[in-house]
């Protein structure tokens, strides 16, 4: 039964830890926190859902044609909201990211509706055994998915020009600049790749809730709650939180009642912000801008 949590548990932290790095990304390049990242995700779910039902594709075109449309989406609005107001204090920039989530909500509603909608199952229900622990087929596979996420992750900002200008970026945009690199372009690039997550995320979620526009919301809060439970600076301490809290809320679930989920994870954010006010690996502090 323990083994039982805790592998659910890891299955559904991987999912919340696409949106905490997407969370993560974005704020280590431009201090903002993207309240539109879940909401990135609930639109590649509405894609990727009518490119099943209209359009007929199979897996690898929905989850491709919805990768390309959220990671525009995301850029379209780096460019249009975000970088006109970059230079504005931080509650101006978070006001502004709450403004893009309910236009995003507005908008997928106008188009798809408020009801609720099944997607189709993508893999057989029959689970299977490791080790004598029984998972889902959908979450082993979403988390393999996460996993080669992460790894791709991590060879990007460590071999890559670009990754390593974000890198840059984050420890001191003002001498990165200095140096030549275009930090304007390197923003951008960083809210495409937080988009990718975004597309990547949605697709992954779709199977296992109904598709509807509060389908993030929920995961959005967790995904945050996993950033700060790692450091927002810290794209290891965001999966690392986002497994603690999945694992947690799924015990809690388990051992003292499906209400007590929610509040684990606020319960586990308090204890850590208490101790280790910028997170578990929040290291030093970083100057503002």
């Amino acid at each position: 039964m323990l083994a039982q949590q805790i592998v659910s548990g890891l299955a559904t932290g991987s999912l919340y830890a696409l949106t905490a790095i997407g969370i993560v990304l974005i704020f280590r390049n431009t201090r903002t926190i993207n309240l539109a990242q879940g909401d990135f995700s609930m639109i590649g779910a509405f894609v990727a859902l009518v490119a099943f039902e209209r359009f007929g594709t199979g897996l690898l075109g929905a989850t491709i044609l919805t990768i390309v449309a959220v990671t525009v989406l995301a850029l379209a609005v780096e460019r249009l909201i975000m970088r006109p107001i970059a230079e504005a204090d931080w509650l101006t920039l978070f006001t502004a990211t709450l403004g893009v989530f309910y236009i995003l909500h507005g908008v997928a509603g106008w188009m798809w509706g408020r009801d609720t909608k099944a997607f189709p199952a993508l893999f057989p229900s029959t689970p299977v055994s490791i080790g004598g622990t029984l998972i889902s087929q959908a979450h082993l596979f979403n988390m393999l998915i996460a996993a080669a996420v992460g790894g791709a992750l991590f060879l990007f900002f460590r071999f890559t020009k670009p990754g390593i200008a974000m890198r840059a970026i984050t420890e001191d945009p003002v001498a990165a600049q200095l140096m030549g690199i275009p930090v304007r372009r390197i923003v951008l690039l960083t809210w495409g790749v937080g988009g990718v997550l975004a597309g990547v995320s949605g697709i992954l979620l779709a199977p296992l809730v109904y598709v509807s526009t509060q389908m993030m919301d929920t995961v959005l809060v967790k995904g945050y709650v996993g950033a700060v439970f790692g450091g927002l600076y810290s794209l290891p301490g965001a999966v690392v939180g986002s497994l603690v809290i999945g694992v947690a809320e799924n015990l809690a679930g388990g051992y003292l009642g499906a209400q007590y989920k929610v509040a684990i994870a606020f319960v586990l954010i308090v204890l850590v912000l208490a101790f280790k006010p910028r997170g578990l690996f929040g290291g030093r502090a970083r100057r503002e801008i």
